[in-house]
């Protein structure tokens, strides 16, 4: 198959094709050789025959006044002439060479075995071609002159059949040389035709697998390859815009697909979620407002208590749906944070205040550095939150370890980010749990028993802002006790 490729090649085709070219042109001289050279030859030696026996006769008139002996011996020789004049009486009056004296004497006598064949007859000129026993072949031209003289003149024919044999073997051997330099020619010619050819096909082929990165070199030539080298490279740089443009605008189309996925998808898992919250407040609100309209308690102090059941349930409803909301918005990145300097230690400081109460009532310690004043550059709201969330899930999950129930919070300084640890004495996270936890309305106890208090969602937001912010958080079993952990931005200076 490599070799039939090769035929097809512009290199092959141009050596074929000159291969081809110089043979045609050495056979058409070799058959003007064989057919026309001959003739030529014939015509023009006949010509100067006929146009020395009009000299001669000139000679003998007396127009022309020259030592004719010695003209005719130049002639002669010039030619390759044989020459004989003869009187009425057949006397020799000049006579080059004794053979054409005997051929004369031959075709004159009648017993003699040739062939003669008149070529044309014109005024007093006769122009033979004799063949004698031999195969000797020669042409005879007979001049009769106004003296009475007869001239005649042997023109030999070999001569030029040689001639013509041996210039078509020069033609040969020429034609061989030929195909031989035609061969070289063709390989540089070819090469450096072929040569840029080859890297445009080269570049094509890449680009046809979306490979732009190959450009022709273009030279200081203004021929056809280079406008065409130009071109392709026009070509593929608009290609490879218009390619990028277009995959851009596939990711992006992409993209939004997937968004529009993600939030149909975040919206039927709100709806799921919503329903199945709100299933309980619902119903106690429901039962308890029944219970209103057909006065079950008639004494102030028990309406009053199922109003107050029906405004807590309501309350924790409100601020459910609020958080749910908050949540999609940062879990689809539509929520835009407002990042400040402040103070994390008066954060937390402040987070431990409010809980003061419950602190007190459930007999934690909590267990902080103050005077460590922690500077962070971050959203403070949502940063209050997760500190929020993560103390109050300690809070609620505390419990005594050998002699112990406290909360432990401290900070950790970590290159550009400072990252908040707490921990809460108490029972560990099951493995299975550890992951689980983060999805919102999770909760470890499988009942979710509402005397345990919150929405499930604490942990879900925290994981939110973190992954806004793109930063690390989790949690980590100890062997009395379960510590969360999250990075936050340092402030500039601090970097």
């Amino acid at each position: 198959m490599k070799i039939f490729e090769n035929f097809k090649s512009i290199r092959f085709r141009l050596f074929a094709t000159l291969c081809i070219s110089i043979f045609l042109i050495i056979t058409c001289l070799i058959i003007v050789n064989n057919f026309v050279l001959e003739s030529f030859y014939l015509y023009s030696k006949a010509s100067k025959a006929t146009e020395l026996c009009d000299s001669i006769n000139s000679y003998y008139n007396g127009i022309l006044q020259y030592d004719i002996n010695q003209q005719l011996e130049e002639q002669a020789r010039k030619n390759n002439f044989d020459i004989l004049i003869v009187d009425s009486k057949f006397n020799v009056v000049y006579c080059n060479n004794l053979e054409i004296l005997n051929s004369v004497n031959a075709t004159l006598s009648p017993n003699y075995n040739f062939r003669a064949k008149n070529i044309y007859s014109k005024n007093n000129y006769i122009l033979r071609s004799i063949t004698e026993n031999k195969n000797e072949k020669y042409l005879l031209l007979t001049g009769y002159l106004d003296n009475g003289y007869v001239t005649y003149i042997k023109i030999q024919i070999q001569p030029i059949k040689e001639t013509v044999k041996i210039s078509n073997n020069l033609l040969i051997i020429i034609g061989i040389l030929m195909v031989l330099i035609a061969a070289i020619i063709a390989s540089i010619i070819a090469n450096k035709f072929t040569k840029p050819i080859l890297e445009l096909n080269k570049i094509t082929e890449q680009m046809a697998n979306l490979d732009f990165s190959s450009k022709y070199r273009i030279s200081d030539t203004e021929d056809e390859i280079n406008m065409l080298g130009r071109n392709i490279n026009e070509m593929s740089d608009k290609l490879e815009t218009t390619i990028k443009r277009l995959t851009l605008n596939n990711n992006k189309l992409e993209q939004n697909i997937e968004e529009k996925s993600k939030i149909d998808e975040m919206r039927k898992q709100f709806i799921s979620d919503v329903s199945h919250e709100l299933k309980t407040p619902i119903a106690l609100i429901q039962g308890y407002s029944e219970g209103l309209i057909e006065n079950v308690n008639s004494d102030e102090e028990s309406r009053k208590f199922y109003a107050e059941v029906i405004l807590d349930e309501s309350n924790k409803m409100d601020l459910m749906v609020k958080k749910l909301l908050e949540l999609m918005k940062l879990e689809y990145r539509e929520r835009k944070f407002n990042d400040t300097e402040f103070s994390l230690t008066e954060l937390i400081n402040e987070e431990i205040r409010r809980q003061t109460v419950v602190l007190k009532e459930k007999n934690i310690k909590v267990e902080f550095d103050e005077n460590k004043n922690v500077i962070v550059f971050a959203d403070q709201e949502y940063i209050e939150q997760v500190v929020n969330n993560f103390l109050t899930n300690a809070i609620k999950y505390a419990e005594e370890i050998n002699g112990n129930k406290k909360i432990i919070i401290r900070t950790e300084d970590r290159e550009n980010k400072i990252r908040l640890y707490i921990y809460n004495t108490g029972k560990q996270i099951s493995q299975e749990y550890i992951n689980k936890i983060w999805g919102r309305f999770y909760k470890v106890d499988s009942s979710r028993n509402r005397n345990i208090g919150g929405t499930g969602i604490g942990l879900a937001l925290v994981k939110a802002i973190m992954n806004n912010y793109n930063n690390d958080y989790g949690v980590t079993n100890y062997e009395d006790g379960v510590e969360f952990y999250c990075d936050i931005n340092k402030t500039e200076n601090q970097e």
